[in-house]
């Protein structure tokens, strides 16, 4: 498809997906740790969520329950994350965040959020009014 026949709006779509891409990979590389991108992603949902088996982990982030295993795993050897016995089911496990995956979370955070806000102080009194006025429309993108 050329130019004169994309569908109107793919031409915006190509140049936020490619800049989003970007801007992601940069906070990425401003947390300085050394969690895989699934790894972080299931240690924030265990802690935005609270406790839940390796399945219902697994289901929540879209990934078969193999490759979780992996990556619990991997979270368990760093100490970021516990698992106990399930309160109803002795078959089960139940995971939960730790202090240590708590704190390096935060820390991961705060130094993704102090890179941005420097890149955003920056900007001019405008493009910071024009990003807050986008902030709505990306989370509602996001969540489409």
């Amino acid at each position: 498809m050329n130019e004169t026949t994309k569908a109107p709006g793919s031409r915006l779509a190509e140049e936020l997906r490619i800049s989003v891409a970007r801007l992601s990979r940069r906070l990425r590389a401003q947390a300085g740790d050394d969690l895989s991108v699934t790894q972080f992603s299931a240690l924030a949902v265990l802690e935005r969520h609270g406790e839940m088996t390796p399945g219902e982990l697994a289901e929540h982030e879209h990934v078969r329950p193999p490759s979780m295993t992996r990556t619990v795993a991997a979270l368990e050897a760093a100490r970021l994350v516990a698992r106990r016995a399930h309160p109803t089911d002795r078959r089960q496990v139940v995971l939960a965040v730790t202090e240590a995956g708590s704190t390096l979370l935060r820390e991961h955070r705060r130094r993704k959020e102090a890179w941005l806000a420097r890149r955003v102080a920056d900007l001019t009194d405008e493009e910071r009014a024009v990003l807050e006025s986008a902030v709505p429309i990306l989370e509602r993108l996001s969540r489409s």
